[in-house]
């Protein structure tokens, strides 16, 4: 369970770290891909591969 402490009044900004937390633990992800049901080992595989392989082209395009 993520939990944001809300300083100052400030909403808008423990709702902003509220969601990049989220987005960190993956437990939305997790429960998105729960709820498809079963997956085969190897499609699965691919898919991480993928993933993957797109989330390096961003980390170069970022960097560069």
């Amino acid at each position: 369970m993520t939990k944001v402490v809300v300083k100052n009044g400030n909403v808008e900004g423990a709702l902003k770290t509220f969601k990049q937390k989220n987005a960190k633990s993956g437990l939305l992800k997790k429960a998105r891909e729960r709820q498809e049901g079963y997956m085969k080992p190897g499609v699965r595989r691919r898919l991480e591969k993928k993933e993957a392989i797109k989330n390096s082209h961003r980390k170069y395009r970022d960097n560069y």
